[in-house]
């Protein structure tokens, strides 16, 4: 699933192409999004949490790539391919198109601000939110039993940080990923919260971290996990893992992990094999879809 840093790329890639153009609609996707957009300019692009935001005058589209799904800005004339489910065709003419393989991602019109999101207002602080504190992870993290992975991809206590990022800050950090979170202390949480941010401020700079199906908005894929010094605690070649054994084997999940290590296999080029892991002037559903 595209993470925190994927999406931050994204967002990045389509603002300036979408920022300041107008939209119409061919097909609505969902149902009135044609009346919704028809003409409108798009004042901003941003985030929350994993989604992406198009601010409008009049509200906002909110887009969730899923578990597979993509953003790309391309020409007006490129054909649409399998997958491509949604076409924004924008008045500069170019395309952006949402490419979702698996259709676990999702296009929403939210009237008005994200106070009226439901998905939004549940959801907790940002990774880089300077109000966020070691000593508030600590508060809210007393009496409770679950791990301290799981703690911290709970999206009600922090959100973005997922399986990777969030093996990655602890394997820096030095805390056993099953520990309880109630039983991690408040020094601990200080270096956990400095590993969470140096982790995806890296993998934002480096594109986002490519396993299957991520790519950034060019169609580049993401580049954390293939740069020296990034992803210790995931990768296995060419990468410091051993330092990790010893905690990896007293966790129940090894057998997994190691088999989503070895499909990740890199190759001896460099690459991975397969097995390893304007205004906008229209909205458009993909005769693919």
């Amino acid at each position: 699933m595209p993470e925190l840093p994927e999406v931050e790329t994204t967002v990045r890639g389509v603002q300036p192409f979408v920022t300041g153009v107008r939209i119409t609609l061919r097909w609505p996707v969902p149902r009135g999004l044609t009346r919704t957009l028809r003409g409108h300019k798009v004042a901003s692009v941003s985030r929350r949490a994993k989604y992406i935001l198009l601010n409008f005058s009049h509200g906002i589209l909110m887009i969730h790539l899923g578990m597979s799904g993509r953003l790309r800005v391309v020409p007006v004339d490129t054909p649409a391919q399998k997958h491509d489910h949604v076409d924004l065709v924008l008045s500069s003419k170019k395309i952006l198109r949402f490419h979702d393989p698996r259709r676990f991602g999702s296009v929403l019109w939210i009237k008005g601000g994200i106070q009226n999101s439901a998905l939004l207002t549940r959801l907790g602080p940002e990774p880089f939110d300077e109000q966020l504190t070691e000593a508030v992870l600590y508060r809210l993290s007393r009496g409770r039993r679950a791990s301290i992975k799981q703690f911290i991809m709970d999206g009600r206590v922090l959100v973005g940080v997922g399986n990777i990022y969030a093996s990655e800050a602890l394997f820096r950090a030095g805390i056993r990923p099953g520990r309880a979170a109630g039983r991690v202390s408040l020094s601990q949480f200080q270096r956990l919260l400095d590993a969470i941010r140096k982790v995806l401020s890296e993998a934002i700079d480096a594109g986002g971290t490519t396993l299957r199906d991520y790519a950034q908005v060019s169609g580049e894929p993401g580049y954390f996990e293939r740069l020296p010094d990034t992803a210790q605690g995931y990768w296995p070649e060419g990468i410091v893992l051993l330092p990790a054994v010893p905690i990896l084997k007293r966790v129940r999940a090894v057998k997994k992990l190691i088999l989503k290590l070895a499909e990740t296999a890199w190759g001896e080029d460099g690459t991975r094999s397969r097995f390893c892991a304007c205004t906008v002037s229209r909205v458009c559903r993909s005769a693919n879809s």
